[in-house]
């Protein structure tokens, strides 16, 4: 079956979006304000995961432009929006988008910064860049990467944000053009994209913009990367990956953010937030080995009691109430640890609100 926008020319120009939480009303305020005839294509990424998306269907009926998930090796058209497919990276290379299983970046797959940062290499002066709501800081190297590479960048004001995490950092650690509530932001793309192109003319200096360009590569390829390799963007910490166990290096950005050899990536707040999960892990199986532990005191005490020797049975039942203290100490701790989570999730760093 034809799409309906088959007719329209190949992308010259390309808007690049990113969010999280909250950003199913924010894309729906933006799309609502671009026309029929952009002349750009629209990517964006959101963070579902895995989760079954009918993302597309949700911003059809707000916007004139055709929606659909991205399809691996598809070229993009003018005047379409593109999104990026659950549990997977949407990335451009060359004249094309790709989608790449990859290891997960900022504990996201699809992941903004993977986007932003192969757009800002292949596309350079010809790319937009928008940050909307979110937790945490996805997308903030992403739009270094692009002012890097000579494009535009935008993020919506996180005053009005519902969640002001990732404006903010973007606002804090990348160079950004332009610092709009959701009602502007549509209508700024329409007159960025409205310019004159320059997207032929070349660079001053073309050159490899370094670790954006590498870690494109590792993206591209689905993750590996030698440690030769990293280590000639950073330098090895004494963190290791939380998702994979390898050792992390430090990639030496403002703000830091680290790497380990399988692909995964982590700013220091992603990195944090995992990290908490991790621990709240071993937490469990310690209270799952401490249960089993007492179910075995339990079965010695029944012993010790058909045996007629109340003072062993005592002794375990003694055992056993210790390690039902150490279980409630245990819950508590998980608790507090489920606070931290929802902290990093909700608070900014104060000198970025």
């Amino acid at each position: 079956m034809p799409h309906p926008n088959d007719a329209a020319p190949l992308a010259r120009r390309f808007i690049v979006i990113g969010t999280s939480n909250g950003g199913l009303a924010a894309l729906r305020t933006v799309v609502a304000q671009l026309p029929a005839d952009l002349p750009a294509a629209v990517l964006v990424t959101m963070h579902i995961g895995k989760q079954h998306s009918v993302l597309p269907t949700l911003l059809e009926t707000h916007t004139p432009l055709p929606v659909t998930f991205a399809k691996d090796g598809e070229a993009p058209l003018e005047g379409h929006i593109y999104i990026a497919p659950p549990d997977l990276h949407l990335l451009l290379d060359g004249g094309a988008m790709r989608l790449v299983r990859g290891a997960k970046e900022n504990h996201s797959r699809p992941a903004i910064d993977p986007l932003f940062r192969s757009a800002a290499i292949t596309l350079r002066r010809a790319v937009i860049g928008v940050v909307l709501t979110g937790d945490l800081d996805d997308g903030t190297v992403g739009l270094q990467a692009i002012k890097a590479s000579g494009g535009v960048t935008v993020v919506q004001d996180p005053a009005e944000a519902e969640a002001p995490s990732m404006p903010a950092s973007a606002l804090r650690y990348a160079s950004v053009d332009h610092c709009l509530p959701l009602a502007e932001i549509g209508k700024c793309l329409v007159a960025l994209v409205g310019k004159p192109d320059e997207a032929d003319s070349p660079a001053p200096q073309p050159r490899r913009i370094e670790p954006f360009e590498t870690e494109h590569e590792i993206c591209l390829q689905g993750g590996s990367i030698s440690v030769k390799q990293l280590s000639r963007h950073g330098e090895i910490s004494n963190l290791t990956c939380p998702e994979c166990g390898g050792g992390l290096w430090e990639m030496g950005f403002a703000p830091p953010r680290f790497r380990c050899h399988t692909g995964h990536s982590y700013t220091v707040k992603t990195l944090a937030e995992q990290q908490d999960v991790v621990i709240e892990e071993a937490l469990w199986v310690a209270i799952r080995s401490l249960h089993e532990k007492k179910a075995l005191l339990d079965r010695q005490v029944a012993a010790a009691q058909l045996s007629d020797r109340p003072e062993v049975a005592a002794e375990y039942q003694l055992a056993g109430q210790q390690l039902d203290a150490h279980v409630e100490a245990l819950m508590r701790l998980i608790g507090s640890l489920d606070n931290e989570i929802d902290k990093y999730r909700r608070v900014s760093d104060p000198s970025e609100v």
